[in-house]
């Protein structure tokens, strides 16, 4: 039975992909807006996001909540709609539309065949930052979870391999091995750090414990490599500005634990700048 649901699913996500391929990235990412802000309130409830915002101080008190559920929905509802788009993002034919701060950080990667771990979150189209990086010469891996719906998950491994980062790794233990190995061999590696995770540390993150992965704080004491923080951000709607960090040294006294408190506030710090720009339909703390 869930297959045959998966199917149908399926049938029409397609349907739509080839629908946004016609019409263009412009009025694909428009419809996607108004798809996210009128039918996404029936896949994901809106008390939901309501109470998860709730959890956040700087948020509890939020002069619209409204309109910002109504962003954070739309922006999914865009970045859906984008993703049949993303092959002309990787081939330059949309080039216009991004714009990279901090391409010389990247340059500096690629000349002196460093490694690096570069993390961020789900913010915009995310997909967009590691493909970024691999177009600047980055050797990347990139781990990520696969769909429960086997008949889309196909589509969506396809694209993430053709056109954002060749070294896919799907998320779970024989990954974490896969993603070392990478490393060993010189790569660099991309990590969504804003995920709950089965196994962790708990790390106040939003003044609140969440289960935290330790995934990047181990990679970087073990092999030394340098912490790039990257977000992407979205405005006027169709244009994306996405910021390379200058690389950070961690002092290698420090243990995983406090490695992973300073992810967490840096991953906050992010959310903060846009913050209807984040995936508040997930539950950061939920046990």
């Amino acid at each position: 039975m869930k297959n045959i649901i998966y199917f149908f699913q399926f049938i029409v996500i397609y349907t739509l992909f080839l629908i946004f391929k016609i019409i263009g990235y412009k009025n694909s990412s428009n419809l996607g807006f108004l798809i996210g802000k009128y039918i996404g309130p029936i896949i994901k409830s809106k008390k939901k996001i309501y109470k998860i915002i709730d959890q956040v101080e700087e948020l509890r008190n939020h002069k619209n909540k409204k309109k910002f559920v109504e962003n954070v929905l739309g922006n999914y509802g865009r970045i859906f709609a984008e993703y049949p788009h993303l092959k002309n993002f990787r081939n330059n034919k949309l080039e216009k539309y991004i714009q990279i701060e901090g391409e010389e950080y990247l340059k500096k990667i690629k000349d002196q065949n460093k490694r690096a771990v570069f993390i961020s979150g789900h913010f915009n189209n995310f997909e967009l930052m590691a493909m970024q990086i691999e177009k600047a010469g980055i050797n990347l891996a990139a781990i990520y979870r696969p769909l429960n719906n086997i008949f889309l998950n196909k589509i969506m491994e396809k694209i993430r391999i053709n056109f954002i980062c060749k070294k896919q790794i799907k998320k779970g233990k024989s990954g974490t091995r896969k993603l070392i190995e990478c490393l060993k061999d010189g790569s660099s590696v991309a990590l969504m750090i804003d995920q709950r995770v089965t196994e962790g540390l708990k790390i106040n993150f939003f003044g609140k414990a969440a289960t935290t992965t330790t995934i990047p704080g181990r990679l970087i004491k073990k092999y030394g490599c340098e912490l790039i923080p990257v977000y992407i951000e979205r405005y006027n709607n169709l244009f994306f500005k996405i910021y390379i960090s200058k690389p950070i040294n961690i002092d290698q006294n420090k243990t995983v634990e406090e490695i992973t408190i300073y992810l967490n506030s840096l991953l906050e710090k992010m959310i903060l700048n846009n913050p209807d720009q984040w995936i508040w339909t997930h539950d950061r703390w939920k046990k």
